[in-house]
Parts: structure tokens; sequence; C-alpha cells
């Protein structure tokens, strides 16, 4: 018993040494972790000890007082990793109540910005949310355009609209007697090039007009087939007021200035839109397959003529309507004395 008494004397006071040299406030909190991790543990609860937001608060509040050496040779319930893993989920927790207070993102439009584009919108059917944009910053108004076309929608207003202008087929229905249409498809020939074909066609009659066969469709070329249409057309010029074609690198500017003299507007059609140039293209599509795709071509120089005569001759019925015995013949196309230049060795069946 007395060496045992002398021990704990000895330990004691050594302790009492150390705990002497520290500051007030590093044992003040020590001794209250100690306790409160006591507290903790005499709560009797039947698997490990479960902090809750109070435990870990007084906790981390406690050990941020003692210097970061002394914190290791503590006796914790949990280690100082996982109090700094506390630490940093309540910043993130504080940054993330702070953002749920509206206080992110962009603010508000105000209600005068919102009346004045309504304003806009109403008096001005045929603009559209980019229009009324420009107006805005012409006004000195700073306000996105993404922002306007919500402001229209949630108003139940069309941001792109044609509120006063027809829509496209209105459009090509009601001026059909006065719209031609024209396009390029090609056709390939035996010896191994392409011909390029400028058709127009009239949407009230479908009416197919063969205006040239070329192998190089420059701008010049392009241009005189427009005056040999104008010239075609004569008395019926001055009904045709549109012409509908693509954005082909084909149609010069002189094109459109020998139309614009005849009184026929052009008109564009947006780009890889196949659809507002429908009816040229599904005629260039029946075309290929009842035409071309069971016709052999010689050469370029007797087709322009002849194609003329066979389409006058193939399309028959309704305007547009093609029949399966409108066939051209392989006669009519290839000069019967080449045809053993073009013999094509086939291989032979297996068996044979």
């Amino acid at each position: 018993m007395c060496l045992r008494f002398v021990y704990l004397l000895i330990t004691r006071a050594s302790s009492w040494l150390r705990l002497s040299r520290r500051e007030e406030a590093w044992k003040t909190a020590e001794i209250l972790i100690l306790r409160h991790q006591l507290a903790v543990l005499q709560r009797r609860q039947p698997r490990r000890p479960d902090l809750d937001w109070a435990d870990r608060a007084m906790l981390a509040t406690l050990l941020a007082v003692i210097p970061k050496a002394r914190r290791q040779a503590l006796r914790l319930l949990v280690t100082p990793d996982t109090v700094l893993r506390w630490h940093r989920d309540i910043i993130r927790r504080r940054w993330a109540a702070r953002s749920k207070r509206g206080r992110t993102g962009r603010p508000a439009t105000r209600r005068t910005i919102k009346a004045l584009v309504l304003r806009l919108a109403r008096e001005n059917p045929g603009w559209g949310y980019r229009r009324i944009h420009g107006e805005l910053a012409g006004l000195g108004v700073k306000i996105a355009a993404s922002t306007v076309w919500e402001i229209l929608n949630e108003a139940g207003v069309d941001p792109a609209p044609r509120r006063t202008a027809p829509t496209w087929p209105q459009f090509l229905r009601s001026q059909a007697g006065a719209i031609l249409a024209c396009d390029f498809f090609t056709a390939d020939l035996l010896d191994g090039t392409q011909a390029y074909v400028l058709a127009v066609i009239e949407h009230a009659t479908r009416r197919v007009r063969i205006l040239g066969v070329t192998l190089h469709p420059a701008g010049e070329w392009t241009a005189q087939q427009a005056r040999n249409l104008v010239m075609d057309l004569g008395e019926q010029a001055h009904r045709v007021k549109f012409m509908i074609r693509d954005r082909g690198s084909n149609y010069t500017a002189a094109f459109d200035a020998v139309l614009a003299d005849a009184g026929i507007r052009t008109v564009l059609c947006n780009v890889r839109t196949p659809r507002m140039n429908a009816i040229a293209e599904r005629w260039i599509g029946g075309c290929r397959r009842e035409l071309l795709d069971r016709t052999l071509i010689w050469n370029q120089t007797p087709w322009g003529a002849e194609m003329r005569s066979d389409l006058a001759s193939i399309i028959g019925g309704r305007p547009g309507s093609w029949s399966d015995d409108a066939v051209l013949p392989v006669s009519a196309r290839v000069p019967t004395d080449g045809l053993a230049d073009l013999a094509i060795p086939q291989p032979g069946r297996q068996g044979t």
C-alpha cells in the first residue's frame, strides 16, 4: 500500500507540475472537454456514443482553444480529423443557407421592364423578341434577349411571331398562281461526268420547264437561263411575282437582277430547309425515280432538247403525276454502234 501511495503521489505531482505551466484557459478547456465526454458516456447508449450537433459544437469550440500540438495527446471520443470535418460541414451549411436566400443567379426583372416589353409586343404585333430586345437596348434598358423571350412566353405571347403576316404554307397557297420555284439536279452520264439540269416548276399548274443542261453551271450560264425563262413566259410574266430558290452559289446577283427587271421577286430558302421548296424537290425526286434511274444517257449534247419532249409525253393525268409505262427507251439515249465499248464483265455464279 505504501508503494502504491508513493507511486500515485509522484504521478499526480508530475501532472500538477505540467498543469501549472499551462495557461488557465488550456486547463479549463481540457477539464470541460473531459467532463462533457463523461456526460456523453453516462447516457447509457446501447452502442457507440452518438454525438448530436450540440455535442459536436461544444467539442469543436473547446478544441479551438487548445494548441494543435496538445490535441494529439488528449483522449477524445473522436479523432482531430473528425473535428476538422465538422468545421468543414459547418462552413458548407453556412454557404448553403446563404444560397437559399435568393441572392444568387440573375436578379429578378423589374415590373416596369416587364410592362414595357409587353407594351412593345402589344403595340407592334410584327415584332419578335429579338426586335424588342434591340429597341430596349436603344432606350438604354439593359436586358438579355432570353429574358425578353421568357417574359413574352409567360404572358402567353409568341416570342417569335408572324402575328400579322401569313405563315409559309398560307403564303404558298394564296400566291400559288404567282409563284415559280427553281432548283438544280444532276444526272450521271455514261462517260463518267455529271450534267446539271436547271428546272423551273409553276406552283399553280405544276408545269415544269427545263431551262437547260450543262456540265459547268457557272453564274453567267444561270443568268442567261433566267433571260430565256422571261422570254419564254412572254405575256404571262406579269402574273409571276415570286421565284423560290435555294442559296446555292450557282445563283448570282445577275440571276436575281434579270428576274427583278421582269418584276419577279426572289425568295430565298432557309439554310438546310428543303421543305421550303418542297414542290420542286418532290418533282425532282419523281424525275429521278421514274426517268433518270431507268435511262442510260450517253452524253449531254442531245439530251436537253429530247428531255423536254420526253417530259411532255411522260407527265400526264393530274399535274405532277407519272405513269409506270412512261419510260424512255434505251435506244433513244445510247447509240447502238458504241455499245461494244460499254461491255461490263459479270462475275460467274457459284457452281457454274
